[in-house]
């Protein structure tokens, strides 16, 4: 489940680009475009949060937008997030799973050296309409 956390933009002294403060994980991060800087602050979120879910931390609720006040010359935006999305996009471990077919099949599949894995993970993915 998507949801959004504010943050803040300082743009550096020196123009090289921005330093980002995230007030509801009390982090900071940098990007040197407002787009790298908001991906930047994204990827520390999601980074967070899931080492909290792992250490049984509860995971800070957002801050109302209203609520984040900002210094002269800084501006706030909002940034999304999906815990479990990005839970899935770097868990790449793999799982052994045992599935029946006939033998017939399994003879005709192994002389045409076909990955039973790879069938299966392409199976499985058309079948859950994912990319």
């Amino acid at each position: 489940m998507k949801t959004c956390y504010p943050v803040i933009l300082t743009k550096c002294d020196d123009g090289s680009g921005y330093l980002v403060y995230i007030p509801d994980f009390d982090n900071n991060t940098f990007g040197e475009t407002i787009p790298e800087a908001m991906e930047m602050a994204r990827d520390a979120i999601n980074v967070v949060g899931i080492s909290r879910q792992n250490n049984k931390l509860p995971i800070p609720e957002p801050s109302a937008f209203e609520s984040v006040k900002c210094a002269d010359g800084d501006f706030k935006i909002l940034v999304d997030v999906d815990f479990e999305a990005y839970r899935r996009m770097i868990d790449n471990r793999s799982v052994k799973k045992n599935c029946t077919i006939p033998s017939w099949l399994n003879e005709m599949a192994e002389k045409a050296n076909i990955n039973f894995s790879a069938v299966l993970q392409t199976a499985l993915k058309e079948q859950l309409h994912l990319n």
